[in-house]
């Protein structure tokens, strides 16, 4: 694979310039690039700096904790995508502040329903993680440029989704039949679960372009981030799905 086949990338949280001014820059050296090993266990970093967070999150809950971690959280993940290179530093801040989006949810699910309701969550989440995987790695679905831009326009779509949400929430206006726990609910969270399944991919594959692509190390620490993004978003829609058919 080339640099150019890499900068084709359309992964939502970098572009294709950035991308080509990152390889092109010439200040990637040897024993500076990014691996996939180097990768995985920068996301593992992060999540455990995620599930400490989460667990003082769950602990001490508060609403104002979850909003800070929302909002910050998008505010460093946009950072990032415009400095990549910050990334050692901002992942670890991004993996925090998603921890308290986690774990204030977490408690407020396991206190609504029941406290098992998390477990199911946590499970789920990490079958379709592996099976996602060995999909990936065995070849079954192989991730092509159409593949990427559909998964990324499907992406950003359930991001505005989500947006327009926020913005009726603050202004009070409640979107009829979205939240209410009917099949039109549980359709419309099963396709974004899909959907988040499906980027799983992106990010996988995001790992193996960045090293034969030869990105520099840092990249390591910002492919990591999108994968912890990726797993956060579908715990979450998860567990909202979980929280819909537990009322049934």
């Amino acid at each position: 694979m080339s640099k150019r086949d890499f900068n084709k990338s359309s992964n939502p949280m970098i572009g294709e310039d950035k991308f080509k001014t990152i390889l092109d820059s010439g200040m990637v050296g040897e024993g500076q690039k990014m691996t996939v090993s180097g990768a995985v266990n920068k996301t593992l970093l992060l999540m455990a700096v995620m599930l400490a967070s989460a667990l003082f999150a769950f602990t001490f809950p508060n609403q104002i904790m979850m909003w800070v971690g929302i909002l910050g959280g998008a505010g460093v993940m946009w950072f990032a995508s415009s400095n990549p290179s910050r990334s050692p530093i901002l992942a670890p801040i991004f993996a925090a502040l998603e921890g308290l989006v986690v774990g204030t949810i977490s408690f407020f699910y396991a206190n609504a329903f029941l406290p098992g309701i998390i477990f199911q969550a946590v499970t789920l989440t990490f079958a379709i993680l592996f099976m996602m995987l060995m999909l990936y790695k065995a070849g079954v679905i192989k991730v092509t440029q159409k593949l990427r831009a559909g998964i990324s326009m499907a992406v950003g779509a359930v991001m505005l989704f989500y947006l327009i949400n926020i913005v009726c929430h603050f202004i009070g206006i409640n979107i009829p039949f979205i939240h209410e726990g009917g099949l039109l609910s549980i359709g419309i969270t099963l396709v974004i679960i899909g959907i988040a399944s499906m980027n799983l991919l992106l990010d996988f594959d995001n790992f193996d372009r960045g090293e034969e692509a030869g990105a520099p190390a840092y990249m390591e620490w910002y492919f990591g981030m999108g994968l912890l993004f990726t797993l956060v978003w579908l715990y979450l829609e998860i567990l909202r799905l979980l929280s819909y058919l537990s009322n049934d």
